[in-house]
């Protein structure tokens, strides 16, 4: 659909699109394109349903989900193709019937505002492909015991890395090392960061 995977068909996202107040709908079309510009790691699902429950709309994550996933492919997919404002509006129109004056009036206005930059950030990333380590966290652990041995006595390090992708969704990789392999890991970070003070 698109190249998009959405829960629903076009015109319920769009149609649920309809029901945000306008300042609403503004604050999350301008959350992603700062996304797309690389000014943001993210763009954040639980704070936007927060924020369309604050509004008195209620929908659920998937609904929501699917929104920011509609509007970013059409701001990426106008980015690559180098769309004015009012061409992005014709292929929103053209994709759906179901888009009210108000909120196409926001997309104008916003992609006017940004989408020179959303196109500069988006040929660069393409250029390179890879996703955006959002926070990382660690904890020391200790194994005491297994199946196959009573006691080990054995500490490890737990880490858990919440990483956003070139579309924006977070997801979480997580492992564990030992401690000698966790600080041969640190020392390759602390190389790293020497390295880019240097540039």
């Amino acid at each position: 659909m698109l190249g998009m995977d959405l829960s629903s068909d076009v015109d319920s996202v769009v149609g649920n699109i309809g029901k945000l107040p306008s300042e609403v709908f503004a604050e999350t079309c301008h959350e992603i394109l700062l996304h797309l510009q690389g000014k943001s790691s993210a763009v954040d699902l639980v704070e936007n349903c927060h924020k369309f429950q604050s509004a008195g709309i209620n929908l659920d994550w998937t609904s929501v989900r699917d929104i920011i996933r509609l509007l970013s492919f059409h701001f990426r997919s106008a980015a690559k193709s180098k769309l004015t404002a009012d061409l992005l509006i014709t292929k929103l129109c053209e994709a759906s019937c179901k888009w009210s004056k108000p909120a196409l009036q926001v997309v104008h206005q916003l992609w006017t505002e940004n989408g020179s930059l959303v196109q500069t950030h988006q040929e660069a990333q393409a250029m390179a492909s890879i996703g955006q380590l959002v926070d990382i966290q660690w904890k020391l652990g200790m194994a005491v015991s297994s199946d196959t041995c009573r006691s080990l006595n054995s500490p490890y390090v737990s880490i858990l890395m919440k990483i956003a992708d070139t579309s924006g969704e977070v997801s979480y990789k997580s492992f564990e090392m030992t401690v000698l392999q966790f600080q041969n890991f640190f020392r390759q970070f602390k190389d790293m960061a020497s390295v880019l003070e240097t540039v």
